[in-house]
């Protein structure tokens, strides 16, 4: 299936390329003043030979970017969660290799947009005159050259972005659309990051050109054996740069180089993400231990089915022959229950490390607690594959015995120097409350430049592992969605009363979940409110999936408790869920 959407994402990024080749010429060429000219020229430039084969160049940068869509693309966001770690995706190799291949494809570009534009910016060597002897070389043509340096810039930048925007992450859309309603919707937002991203690169370009500049201008004059024109006004200078010819040309260029990698970026997107039907049972595909589309796929179809698909509900709650046992619900409530109950450790987890504030801590009263209240609330749920979603944060252990460690996380941690008084004794906890917190962990004895305070830069920023620690909830959002559309369609729909066996242990996970994510609400670093949008091409829906989930958790507990009312204190749960669940019957959450 994902071989049908490269397949497709190829061909209309490739029929749609004429038309945004003709739209860059019309601007390329344009002449407020002499308009019959205009339209003149561009139209004997569109049937040239030279644009023509520009455009089979751009055919095989789409299908490169293509691939690399198919290459790269992830339903789980990668998020950094220290600058180290940032610093690390940057200079992966495979990174490495993805940034030299798009400043490739940028000077590709830039190529054909300046054998478009012609005129000064068409070849890289142009015949000019000695001064001192008059003859005739072939001299550097900096307009040329400049084009071609700006497209390797703004190549380096698109993968740059990628990887600190989350470029190449897919998300699917809450409200389903037809492919091309979705593509009309986006395209005036694609047009607007393309030229946004174009002025902030031409800008950049532009001052390091300035400072730098000579540097290749030099080196590829000295290489290729061209000449420098000393009578022209070389563009490493201020007077150079303040050409409003060049700087319209290298926008609308980049404004073009952009457009067509996010063209294709977007119609990956639409066709990747379009509504699939499972065939056959739905929990095979839910099983699914990889990160595919399939189970995400299988998921978000549970969740439409749980809502819209009366036939499909009535196959949920059906009791297998021979046998009279209710398999297909099982199997389905045990997958989200799981799900659910995973997402649940994790956040016990976390807030365990942040409420530890990077000491060793032993197993408090709270702890256990929380623990047996989970191991309660799934005692009944089989261990079963996961969807294969790696765990995107972990609690936060100081390795102490490393060289790189700083005195400020000893002491945290406990760690005593043997000839220490307090070397072999237990701490006084007064004594523990006065040592630093962990996210302003700071030592007066090293304040100059050394190997421990650069790795110190990997302690965790406390907003991205919040954020990665919800960084896959959308599955748990339609499992959340499905399970309690279900449960409340099971009042009037399930015969055979199958859901009430599980009904107590879905109400006990949920409430537990609620709780969880709760505290996690209430840390000191993690933001309440949801992050501001910005104009750009990488999918930042991922910032907002935490208060997604709660909104959408808070939405399956009011849609089984108004649904099943008083009938809830016949349900088998703790005193204290029962509690929770009568503010939900009140209205008061």
């Amino acid at each position: 299936m994902i071989f049908e959407c490269l397949v497709l994402l190829i061909a209309w990024s490739v029929l749609l390329l004429p038309v945004t080749a003709a739209v860059f010429v019309l601007l390329s060429r344009f002449s407020l003043f002499h308009p019959i000219q205009w339209i003149s020229e561009c139209t004997s430039l569109l049937t040239a030979s030279s644009t023509i084969f520009s455009l089979v160049v751009l055919c095989g940068v789409v299908l490169i970017t293509g691939l690399f869509n198919l290459e790269f693309y992830t339903l789980v966001p990668s998020i950094p969660c220290s600058r180290m770690a940032l610093l690390g995706t940057v200079l992966h190799p495979r990174q490495c290799v993805h940034s030299l291949v798009y400043c490739t494809m940028g000077m590709l570009v830039m190529w054909c947009a300046s054998v478009t534009i012609g005129g000064r910016y068409s070849t890289l060597g142009i015949p000019c005159r000695q001064s001192e002897s008059g003859e005739v070389v072939t001299c550097l043509n900096e307009y040329h050259l400049f084009l071609l340096l700006a497209g390797a810039f703004m190549g380096y930048s698109h993968s740059f972005l990628g990887v600190v925007q989350n470029m190449y992450y897919v998300s699917f859309q809450p409200i389903q659309q037809y492919k091309y309603p979705r593509f009309k919707g986006c395209l005036p937002m694609v047009v607007k990051c393309s030229v946004i991203q174009s002025l902030y690169s031409a800008r950049n370009f532009a001052a390091l050109y300035f400072f730098f500049g000579y540097a290749p201008k030099t080196w590829i004059s000295s290489t290729l054996h061209l000449q420098i024109d000393s009578s022209l006004q070389p563009l490493d200078s201020l007077t150079g740069l303040l050409d409003f010819s060049l700087l319209y040309h290298l926008t609308i260029s980049g404004t073009f180089l952009y457009f067509t990698w996010y063209l294709t970026v977007l119609l990956f997107r639409i066709y990747v993400t379009e509504v699939l039907k499972c065939e056959g049972f739905i929990v095979g595909y839910m099983k699914a231990n990889d990160i595919t589309l399939v189970p995400f796929f299988a998921l978000q179809d549970l969740a439409l089915l749980s809502q819209h698909s009366l036939s499909r509900r009535l196959e949920v709650f059906c009791l297998s022959q021979p046998g009279g046992h209710p398999h297909n619900w099982n199997a389905i409530s045990r997958e989200c229950l799981s799900l659910l109950s995973e997402l649940t450790q994790r956040l016990v987890a976390h807030q365990d490390a942040v409420a530890s504030n990077g000491r060793v801590k032993s197993q408090s009263a709270s702890s256990d607690t929380r623990s047996a209240s989970l191991s309660s609330s799934g005692k009944d749920i089989a261990e079963t594959p996961r969807l294969g979603v790696p765990a995107l944060t972990a609690p936060f252990t100081p390795d102490v015995d490393s060289p790189f460690s700083s005195p400020a996380i000893r002491r945290l941690v406990g760690q005593q120097e043997p000839r220490s008084p307090w070397f072999g004794t237990v701490q006084s906890p007064h004594i523990m409350r006065r040592g630093p917190k962990l996210w302003s962990a700071s030592t007066g004895l090293n304040r100059g430049f050394s190997l421990s305070k650069m790795f110190s830069s990997n302690v965790q920023l406390p907003e991205a592992s919040s954020q990665a620690l919800f960084a896959d909830s959308q599955v748990h959002i339609w499992a959340l969605q499905g399970l309690s559309h279900l449960v409340a369609a099971s009042f009037s729909e399930d015969q055979f009363g199958v859901v009430q066996t599980t009904l107590p242990n879905i109400l006990s996970c949920l409430v537990v979940l609620l709780e969880a994510v709760d505290r996690h609400f209430k840390l000191p670093h993690a933001s309440s409110k949801p992050a501001r949008a910005v104009c750009r091409m990488g999918d930042s829906t991922y910032k907002t999936l935490r208060f997604a989930l709660r909104a959408a958790l808070k939405t399956a507990i009011y849609k089984i408790t108004t649904t099943f009312g008083e009938h809830l204190n016949a349900v088998n749960i703790s005193t204290e869920h029962r509690k929770r669940l009568q503010q939900f019957l009140e209205f008061k959450e």
